[in-house]
This record gives structure tokens, sequence and C-alpha cells, in this order.
């Protein structure tokens, strides 16, 4: 059980990190947004790895069309979706050290590891500041065991703003929905919200007129907490104002919120809430964290005893139970594609306005050396991206060159990202986007 104290101060480090202010790396350049461009991206991250043989169709050795071919059993629900997909093979993170997760560096393409604060930006924030701006850039989500997304709602391990900026993700429900949801709420749900409101307005204000008494080190640290607890407050203010806005996409409000008998009914329940960030327009990049980044887990609500890092020493292809994780992966990213596709925008739908990309934190395997690191985009990124194609690289370029594909995709074209030259002269043999990915 997590004190209040503790609470309130997660809470607005949380918030303040996810919505503090542009940080902008020299080695980006941003690009004027184009009509028709990209509006969004999803990044969807599993722990314990990602082996290719589970996502690679039999067979396929070289890069070439899904057409025609079967997808893998652990990811068969996507197969209705093969022309908007690319499974890409062969990219490496081994500057990345990721073994059990490469934690901030799975994103950030930097080393990473436990204990180890973001070394710079992760690109899923960094995409967030070149998208079309909304009420919040970013947001994040996290998916554990239900007894950690109780004791530990909020968490950083995946996403940055900068060099020991974390962004923290969030992982019970009911907290995300009062603070997204809560003012446009009605009977309890609405009283707690308007509790909550007051106790962080109060506490915004009497710790703004006591931090000048603190030593100067104290004074900067406890200003990240006043801060937060300042951006919690201007957030709320900013959906009260477009709250007819947001009344249509508010997801339903019941048991799996309150009562879960499985900690799969509140990652069902997060993803509902991300999905209709997404639809309603607050957010341009949603993060999702299977596993949070780290070694735990768990999927009851599937009928898996297995959980956290056991899960990680079973070998996946033919896995019955990393069949079932995978499949219930790519479910959700069908209801994803599946939410979007269902609203007009630009003469098309959201999706096609849209990326999402699916991956691991920790590259091909627990404890791996991150020598394969596989990916799936799935959407085209407005015309930006080959889709329905198997692509396998050679090996030579780092996840980092995919994370400037991407931005390339969007209209914000840099040379590398997140790798100086004497790095890249070790690790990554060419300069720019990958060219067999781009459209």
């Amino acid at each position: 059980m997590i004190s209040r104290r503790h609470m309130l101060r997660a809470t607005a480090v949380g918030v303040g990190t996810a919505f503090g202010p542009t940080i902008c790396p020299s080695r980006v350049v941003a690009a004027t947004a184009r009509v028709g461009a990209p509006k969004r991206i999803v990044f969807f991250l599993q722990n314990q790895g990602f082996d290719p043989a589970t996502c690679v169709p039999a067979g396929m050795k070289q890069s070439g069309s899904l057409a025609g071919v079967t997808l893998p059993e652990p990811i068969a629900a996507l197969e209705p979706y093969k022309n908007k997909i690319n499974i890409i093979t062969g990219l490496h993170g081994r500057h990345t050290s990721p073994s059990h997760s490469a934690y901030f560096g799975a994103l950030g393409g930097y080393r990473g590891g436990i204990g180890i604060p973001p070394a710079g930006t992760t690109i899923d924030y960094e995409i967030s500041q070149r998208l079309p701006q909304t009420i919040m850039p970013h947001l994040c989500i996290g998916m554990d065991a239900l007894e950690n997304m109780v004791s530990r709602p909020t968490l950083a391990t995946l996403s940055a703003t900068g060099a020991g900026k974390p962004i923290f993700m969030h992982s019970n429900p009911n907290d995300l929905y009062q603070m997204l949801f809560g003012g446009m709420a009605t009977g309890d749900v609405k009283r707690r919200f308007e509790a909550r409101s007051k106790v962080f307005h109060r506490v915004e204000k009497l710790a703004g007129q006591h931090s000048q008494s603190l030593p100067s080190g104290d004074r900067d640290r406890y200003g990240n907490y006043v801060d937060g607890f300042r951006k919690i407050n201007a957030l709320q203010e900013r959906l009260a104002g477009v709250s007819d806005h947001l009344k249509p996409f508010v997801p339903e409000y019941g048991k799996q919120f309150l009562t879960p008998e499985f900690e799969t009914d509140w990652h069902d329940s997060l993803l509902d809430i991300g999905i209709a960030t997404l639809k309603a327009g607050l957010t341009n990049v949603l993060t999702i964290g299977s596993g949070r980044g780290e070694i735990f887990g768990a999927w009851k609500g599937l009928g898996i005893t297995e959980a956290g890092h056991n899960l990680g020493h079973m070998d996946q292809p033919d896995n019955p139970i990393w069949i079932k994780i995978r499949q219930y992966n790519c479910q959700m990213l069908v209801k994803l594609m599946q939410e979007l596709e269902s609203v007009p925008e630009d003469g098309g739908t959201m999706m096609d306005n849209t990326l999402i990309v699916y991956t691991s934190n920790n590259a091909n395997k627990q404890h791996t050396v991150g020598d394969n690191w596989p990916f799936i985009l799935l959407g085209n990124c407005s015309g930006s991206l080959k889709t329905g194609r198997f692509t396998q690289l050679d090996g030579k370029r780092p996840i980092n060159a995919l994370y400037t594909t991407l931005l390339h995709a969007i209209g914000a074209p840099c040379d590398r990202f997140n790798m100086e030259r004497n790095i890249a002269s070790v690790h990554d043999n060419r300069v720019g986007p990958i060219e067999e990915l781009m459209a």
C-alpha cells in the first residue's frame, strides 16, 4: 500500500514530466507540417523480447511481398491487414545493452539498463513535438501484473523528454480516467475528481509559497513537484474547456475499472482510454508498455499461470504461452486499427494518417546482446512508408536508423537520431533513413 504522500508526489512528477518543455536536439531538423501529413504515432512495446521466428512467415529468408504467404500463428490476427504492415528484422541494438531490458535505451537508441537514467530524448517524445500539437502531446500507459499496477500506479522506464528527464507512464486506469475525463463524469467519479482537484490546487499554492525557504538544491527538486501539480491543474482546465467535444469519446466506466478479476481487465481498460485520447484528438503520440519496460508482467486473464522473469527464459517459437501473449498483443493492435479506421479524416480515415510501431524493449529475447531487433510497422504513415512487405536487413544498421526513418516519414528529416559520429563509426554504416522502408 503506498502512502497518500507518495501517491501525490508520483502523480505530480509523472504528469509534470509528461507535459514538460519541448527538448529539441540539434541533430533533429524540424520540418513544417504539410497537408495530409501524419498526425499520430503509437508505440507498443512488449517486454521479454520479440523472437523473429514468431513474426517471419515460414520460408521467407529475403525481403519480399507478404501477398500469398501466411503469417505465423502468434501474429495471425494481423492476417487481414497484411497489405498494411511491414515486418522488419535485421536491425541491431548492441550499443543499448538490452539484456533484461534496454529501458530508456529501447526508444532512445542509447545505452540503457536498470537504474540508468535516460541519456537523452526518446523517439516517441521527439515525434510528439514534431506532429501537429494537441492538448497533451504525449501519453504513456503501462500494463503489468495487477498488484504492480496498484502498488506503483506510475512508473518511468521507457520514455523521456531529455537527459535525466523521464516520462511517467500511467498504469491505474481509474486514476487516468479521473485525470482525463473526471470533469465530465457523474456520481462518485465526479465527486472524487472534484475533491482531488481541490487538493491539487491547494498543494500547488502551498508548495509554491514555502519553496523559497529551502536550500537551493532542494528548491530545484521541490520545484519539479510544484510544477507537476501546476501542469495537472492546467491540463484539467484545458480539458474542461473542450468537455463537449470529449463526451462522445469517453469510454464506458464500469466493473472492469473498479473490480478487475484479472490484470488483463485493466490492460483492456487502459487501451480503451488510449484509443479515446487518440480519437478525441487529445494526444498525437501514445506509448504502450506491456510489462512496463521491466522483467515483470502477468496475463492470468489469458489462462497463463507463469509470470514475470520466468517468461523471459522460455523459448518463444511454438510456445503456447508466448503464442497467447503475442496473439493478445496483436488483437490490441487490430482494435487500435479498427477504431481509427472508423473515424473519417482528410478524405480517408484516422488510420490513414497514423503509424503503429510494435516491438520489444529488449530486442529478440531475454538476456540478449541486441544483434537482431524485430519491428512491425502498421500503416504507411500517410503514404511515406512501404507496406505489405517483409524487410530483411543486413544487421549493420541500428534501431536509431529506424527512428531516423520515422522522423523522415513525418517530415522532420535528420542524418541520425541520438547517435554521435564516434558511436556511429562502430554501430552504423550509413547516414539517413533506411531506404528500403521509404515509399
